[in-house]
C-alpha cells in the first residue's frame, strides 16, 4: 500500500523545510521552515545540525498530531556530507562548503582528485568538490582521523538519526563530489587515496527504503512504529525526478534560476568539456546524466530593462538586423567562460532589449543542450517557462519545447520516491513561430561567437 501522507524534510542552503506533500494531487498541505543559518565557528563555519534536528522533531510531532503521516523522505543541498564517530556523535562540526578552507590545500588536492574522465567532476571552488573539504579536514584536524569511522552524506545524515542505519547515496556522490565514478557506479579512486573506503557508508539508489523510524522516535513523535524512511536524494535531482518517473527517455529538463542547468536523458553520446561547464549528475535510478550550466539567471538580472515595456514589431526587426548580445555576460562560468562579451550595440529601446536578452538565453540554453547530446522533447522549468521570446528561440532551434505545467519542486521530488511511477501532464506546447528568421539569427550569432556549439 502505497503512503498518501509522505513528511519531506527538504534542507535547502538558505532554509530548512518540512513539507508535508499528498501523495494523489503532489502538493504540500503543510509547511514548517527555520533559516539554515552557518555557525561562525570555531573550528570552521559549520551547520547548526542539533538545532535543525530540534527543529524538525517539534514540526514532525505536529504534523503527526495535525494530519498523520505515513512515510518520511528527505532531500538536501549538495556539497555536503558528515563525519560520524563509532558511537554516532559528530567526528567533526559540518564545514560549511563557501568556507574557503580547502582552498589553502588546493595544490595538493589536485595532485591527487582523479580526471574529469574518471569522475565527470569539474574542479570548483572553496568546498564545492566533497572530496576537497575531506582533504582539507583529514589535513587540518590529526586527530580526525582516528576519531571518524563513518562518513555519510548529507540526506543519509537524517535517515540515520531517524532509523539508525549508515547509507550514501547515488545522487550525493555524483553530485561532483570526486568521490563517485557515474559511469562504473562505484566510488572513485579518491576515496581510497583519502584512507575511507571502509569508512563511506555504503551507495544506495534514493529510492531505496532506509529503514523505519526508531521506536523511541515514534514514542516522542507520535508517528506509528514500522513508519517507513526512504533512502533520499540530492536537491537538483529531486526537481529532475517527477520527470524521470512520469515519461519515457529521450528528453531534457532545463532548470531555470540563479542557474540555468540542462540535463539530458537518454540523449546521444558526447564528450563533456569541464572547461565548458559541462559535468555528470548522477539521477536517482543511478544513471549518469550529462548536464551542462551557465548563470543566466544572474546574467538576465545584469541586463534587463527596468520597466515592463513590450517588444513592438518595430524591436523585432531592428534586434534581427543587427543587435546580439555575445557570451559571456558573467565571466567565468557556462560554455563560454573564456569570453568577455556584451550587447554589439546599445539597444535603442527597452523592447529591444528585452527581445535581445531573451533570445540570448535560448542560444546560450541550446548550446549547453547541443554539448550534452540532448535528444527528445525539452521541457522548461522555472521563470524562463513564462517567458515566449526566450521559448520561440528554443524551439525554432530545438523543437519540441515544453513550458512545464509539472507540479515540481524538490520535496515533491522527495515524496515521488515513495511514490514511483506517475502520469506526467505534458508541459504547454510552443507552437512555431518565424523560424526560418529565428534560425538564421542563431547562425549569426554561433558565427561571432566562434563557435558551432
Amino acid at each position: 500500500m502505497k503512503p498518501r501522507r509522505i513528511a519531506v524534510i527538504d534542507i535547502g542552503k538558505t532554509n530548512v523545510k518540512l513539507a508535508l506533500v499528498d501523495a494523489d494531487t503532489l502538493s504540500e498541505t503543510d509547511v514548517r521552515t527555520r533559516p539554515n543559518a552557518v555557525r561562525p565557528g570555531p573550528p570552521y563555519p559549520h551547520f547548526d545540525l542539533d538545532g535543525h534536528w530540534a527543529f524538525l522533531l517539534d514540526a514532525l510531532r505536529d504534523m503527526a498530531s495535525s494530519h498523520g503521516i505515513d512515510a518520511i523522505s528527505v532531500t538536501t543541498h549538495g556539497a555536503a556530507a558528515v563525519l560520524l564517530a563509532e558511537d554516532g556523535s559528530l567526528a567533526a562540526p559540518m564545514l560549511d562548503y563557501e568556507h574557503d578552507g580547502p582552498s589553502e590545500s588546493a595544490e595538493a588536492y589536485d595532485a591527487i582528485r582523479p580526471p574529469f574522465s574518471e569522475t565527470g567532476s569539474p574542479r570548483l571552488p572553496l568546498g564545492l568538490n566533497l572530496g576537497a573539504q575531506l582533504h582539507w579536514q583529514l589535513g587540518r584536524d590529526p586527530g580526525l582521523d582516528e576519531r571518524l569511522a563513518h562518513v555519510v552524506t548529507y540526506p543519509q545524515y537524517w535517515g540515520y538519526r531517524l532509523t539508525g542505519e549508515l547509507a550514501t547515496d547515488v545522487t550525493s556522490l555524483g553530485c561532483h563530489t570526486d568521490l563517485w565514478n557515474p559511469w562504473q557506479g562505484r566510488p572513485s579512486s579518491l576515496v581510497e587515496t583519502l584512507g575511507l573506503s571502509e569508512r563511506l557508508a555504503p551507495a544506495r539508489r534514493s529510492s531505496d527504503i532506509l529503514g523505519t523510524l526508531r521506536p523511541e522516535l515514534a514514542a516522542l513523535t507520535g508517528i506509528a512504529e514500522g513508519t517507513p524512511v526512504v533512502c533520499g536524494i540530492h536537491d537538483s535531482n529531486a526537481s529532475l525526478y517527477p520527470h524521470l518517473a512520469g515519461r519515457a527517455a529521450p528528453f531534457s529538463v532545463v532548470s531555470t534560476g540563479t542557474w540555468v542547468i540542462a540535463m539530458a536523458v537518454g540523449g546521444a553520446a558526447r564528450s563533456l568539456d569541464p572547461a565548458r561547464d559541462t559535468l555528470v549528475n548522477v539521477n536517482a535510478l543511478g544513471d549518469a546524466v550529462p548536464s551542462a550550466r551557465f548563470m543566466g539567471g544572474r546574467e538576465y538580472e545584469r541586463l534587463r530593462p527596468e520597466g515592463d515595456a513590450r517588444t513592438t514589431v518595430a524591436d523585432r526587426s531592428a534586434v534581427l538586423e543587427d543587435l546580439f548580445i555575445l557570451p559571456a555576460v558573467e565571466p567565468g562560468t557556462g560554455p563560454f567562460g573564456d569570453h568577455a562579451g556584451g550587447f554589439t550595440r546599445e539597444p535603442r529601446t527597452d523592447g529591444e532589449r528585452r527581445l535581445a536578452l531573451s533570445w540570448y538565453l535560448a542560444l546560450m540554453t541550446d548550446t549547453c543542450l547541443s554539448l550534452i547530446g540532448a535528444e527528445g522533447p525539452v521541457i522548461v522549468e522555472g521563470p524562463f517557462a513564462r517567458n515566449e521570446d526566450y521559448l520561440d528561440m528554443l524551439n525554432a532551434l530545438r523543437g519540441p519545447v515544453e513550458a512545464s505545467a509539472s507540479a515540481t519542486g524538490t520535496s515533491v521530488g522527495g515524496a515521488l520516491l515513495l511514490v514511483g511511477r506517475h502520469s506526467e501532464q505534458p508541459g504547454r506546447a510552443i507552437a512555431p513561430r518565424d523560424e526560418d528568421a529565428l534560425g538564421a539569427y542563431a547562425e549569426a550569432w554561433r558565427d561571432r561567437t566562434g563557435r558551432t556549439t
